[in-house]
């Protein structure tokens, strides 16, 4: 996603451009790969010194509710990156070193549907982790 659809689902739905936020979602811009709160604190302190990790929380929980970010938890902490432009379901390996997300444009869901008869499926989440070839 780039930041100019980024500001019209927030416009859309009532949100308001702050320097925050802007600040805030440029920095997915700038990256494909996952960002934290801590990562997105230790750069907002230095324009927002009283830039708290609730304001950044609030912020980060709106951009996924809007779909503007994915969210992911690594190491039992919450990663966050801007939603994948992609139009056709996918899935990512994301390197555990660099941080560097691959889309994999495979689903196993094929083969659970038969292991699940009688059973719907709402929603699904796959992602692999591991090094990649530059970390291996």
């Amino acid at each position: 996603m780039n930041l100019t659809k980024a500001w019209e689902i927030l416009k859309d739905n009532g949100y308001k451009k702050t320097d925050k936020r802007e600040l805030i979602l440029s920095m997915f811009e700038q990256t494909e790969k996952y960002l934290t709160a801590r990562d997105l604190l230790s750069v907002l302190k230095k324009d927002f010194p009283g830039m708290s990790f609730d304001t950044i929380y609030r912020n980060l929980a709106t951009f996924v509710d809007l779909g503007i970010l994915e969210e992911t938890e690594l190491n039992g902490e919450r990663n966050f990156r801007m939603h994948c432009e992609s139009e056709h379901h996918h899935h990512h390996f994301i390197c555990m070193v660099c941080g560097n997300v691959k889309e994999i444009a495979v689903c196993p869901m094929e083969m659970i549907f038969e292991k699940l008869p009688g059973c719907t499926v709402e929603s699904h989440k796959f992602e692999i982790y591991g090094k990649c070839a530059n970390c291996g």
